[in-house]
């Protein structure tokens, strides 16, 4: 199975309601930031207002409130926290970066809005777009958003306003849960296996969905927390913007299965009367994307290729690296595709762009920018600068600098050139200090012993505090909080310097992670809540490679040591039998079964997934005879043993 590019959108990253989150004792904003976020308005083009026109352009309709429910009455969206205090005729406020203010001015433009004859998006309703293909008879959804709940109020609204149509046809983009978790919220399965509603997805969808919210979901949807600032009040000192969009919906995410996988690039499918003509972008933004083109309405689908922002290569959530060398290739062979023909582009998170003239010079910078930040990365690289030293030296050519979509209001120059560097060169830097050096509890209290204990750094830092230097700062304060992380100075200090980070910050995310940092800081760790990445639909959709992989990753090495066993497994649905083998505490699997196991399972698939979903234990399998068992009883309840439970809410900030 390929994970060469986990590349999880954590869905579900808001854990609690936002109402019931109690704002920390947030600062204003220095001097220095003020002074920092006054000359970003000197710098950039805010005299242009073309991407304002294009966000307000063919809107039909809007809601009164956004605020969508759950069946149990819980909020799973709600766009009304953020109109409170963000509106077009608002100045920034001083603590928040101006570039990041105008582009969550135009992110919360929200409504019903036509792109084309027979091509309408919902836009405001999650953090991506939901968009909706008229055919003969009925409508053809592309990326139905995150939550059930969300996907459905946008079919009810766009009913409402334009005459009820069912939906026929499905189409996933890509492999991110923003692109198909709301699926089950205007379809059914049933009606996928009935023929009555097709599900199109490009080539390996279902196996990146599905992997990249299991093995590394537990890592990824903590680190996730920082990114989408979960635990941040929605003002101007806290959550402002995601950068694609306003923050994430908060449903149980669905997955149904594909009914069919484009699996070349110019596949052409006539659905509903509507034709469409793919473009297969593996192991760009996403390990499994396609771009499409209507050449009836002379439109082209971007998926999520080409936004509004810089991307990323790297998400700070964490992931493997992704290509931009071959993102700027796809890119490239979209224009000589399709570029001079195209009359509208539009794409899964913001808004569109309208005619050829404009189209052309767009996709030229979106491709550039990933061109431009993989080649010059690479230039300094092998004239053996590190990729520390690397996102401090390059700086963007005007052209890229000066232009509105290339700005880093997700991805950002410094992480994506940081990231270049990672994909060829790993994460050693060549340096002999760094090749085994101390993880940072240990040189914590070395460095605070060099220099001169705690209440010296704390001196010396609060100054470097007093005269802007906050990067400073958080590289000094962090040292003194894992050396003593009960020492409320040291951690207000960091909060402090984290803070004025936040405020200057252009990225959504790199806002976000700072804030999110310093509130867990003056405020702990969570216990409550939590990501659910392996969402139920998830699971049942996992092969049994990918469970066994998964169980794999859970295999305590300390409790497995030692010890060699084998446990065959038959799955009676699947008609397929597997060797479970533990020996030097490494778990493998195999479809070649041993003779004589130490122990024996007989269930189903379905089963098995019920089990992992808790609707029930082994034991009251083994006892209602769903799981017959036979061997060495003792030896598996032994193995189950030897599966660690992962902890979400684990430190970042503090050891």
């Amino acid at each position: 199975m390929n994970r060469s590019k986990l590349a999880l959108l954590v869905a579900l990253s808001l854990v609690l309601p936002h109402s019931s989150i109690a704002e920390t004792q947030s600062k204003p904003a220095t001097k220095y930031t003020k002074e920092a976020n006054t000359a970003v308005l000197k710098a950039l083009p805010f005299n242009d207002r073309q991407d304002f026109e294009n966000a307000q352009r063919g809107f039909i309709a809007k809601p009164d409130t956004v605020t969508i429910k759950n069946a149990q009455g819980n909020v799973v969206w709600d766009l009304e926290q953020y109109k409170t205090y963000i509106s077009i005729d608002k100045d920034a406020p001083d603590t928040v970066n101006p570039s990041l203010w105008r582009n969550a001015q135009l992110v919360i433009q929200h409504g019903l809005f036509k792109v084309t004859d027979n091509i309408y998006q919902i836009r405001g309703f999650d953090l991506s777009n939901i968009t909706f293909i008229k055919g003969k008879t009925g409508w053809i959804v592309f990326d139905p958003l995150i939550s059930p709940e969300t996907a459905k109020a946008a079919l009810d609204f766009i009913n409402a306003q334009l005459g009820e149509r069912p939906v026929v046809a499905i189409i996933y983009s890509h492999s991110h849960i923003d692109h198909y978790g709301g699926a089950t919220g205007i379809a059914t399965p049933e009606q996928v296996a009935s023929g009555k509603v097709q599900i199109i997805s490009p080539e390996h969808f279902t196996e990146h969905a599905v992997s990249e919210n299991v093995i590394a979901g537990n890592a990824m949807g903590r680190r996730a927390i920082y990114m989408y600032g979960a635990m941040l009040p929605r003002n101007a000192k806290g959550g402002v913007n995601g950068g694609l969009g306003m923050t994430v919906s908060t449903g149980l995410a669905g997955l149904i299965l594909p009914s069919h996988e484009i699996t070349k690039t110019g596949e052409k499918l006539n659905i509903d009367g509507v034709n469409m003509e793919f473009q297969l972008t593996p192991g760009s933004e996403a390990p499994a994307e396609m771009n499409t083109w209507f050449p009836d309405f002379k439109a082209l689908w971007m998926a999520e290729n080409a936004t509004n922002t810089m991307h990323n290569i790297l998400t700070l959530r964490g992931a493997q690296v992704r290509d931009a060398l071959i993102w700027a290739s796809f890119l490239d062979e979209t224009i000589d595709t399709w570029g001079s023909q195209a009359k509208v582009k539009f794409q899964s998170h913001h808004w569109p762009v309208w005619d050829t003239e404009n189209i052309i010079p767009y996709f030229k910078k979106q491709r550039d920018i990933y061109k431009f930040t993989h080649d010059q990365s690479v230039r300094l690289m092998n004239q053996g600068y590190t990729g520390e030293e690397i996102s401090e030296m390059i700086t963007l050519p005007a052209e890229l600098e000066q232009n509105w979509p290339t700005r880093g209001y997700y991805g950002t120059l410094r992480h994506n050139s940081r990231a270049v560097y990672q994909r060829y060169m790993g994460w050693y830097d060549g340096n002999p200090s760094n090749l085994n050096n101390l993880p940072p509890e240990m040189v914590a209290k070395k460095y605070m012993e060099f220099m001169g204990g705690e209440a010296a750094v704390l001196k010396k830092s609060q100054a470097s505090f007093d005269k802007g230097e906050y990067r400073w700062v958080a590289e000094v304060m962090k040292h003194a909080v894992f050396a003593n992380p009960k020492s409320l100075p040291a951690k207000e200090l960091l909060a402090d310097a984290f803070e004025q980070l936040g405020y200057q910050a252009e990225s959504g995310p790199w806002r976000s992670v700072y804030l999110q940092g310093a509130y867990e800081l003056r405020n702990g760790v969570p216990t409550a809540g939590g990501t659910q990445t392996a969402t139920p639909d998830t699971i049942r959709a996992m092969t049994p490679d990918m469970l066994f992989d998964f169980l794999a990753v859970r295999l305590n090495s300390a409790k497995a040591a030692g010890k060699v066993f084998d446990i065959n497994i038959d799955f009676t649905d699947l008609k397929s039998k597997y060797t479970l083998t533990v020996e030097n505490a490494v778990l493998h699997h195999s479809q070649n079964q041993v003779k004589k196991p130490d122990v024996a399972l007989v269930m189903s698939m379905k089963t098995m997934n019920s089990i992992q979903l808790k609707e029930f234990s082994f034991d009251e399998a083994i006892k209602n005879g769903t799981v017959k068992i036979s061997g060495d009883k003792k030896q598996f309840k032994e193995f189950l043993g030897m599966l660690d439970d992962f902890n979400f809410w684990f430190n970042v900030v503090t050891p």
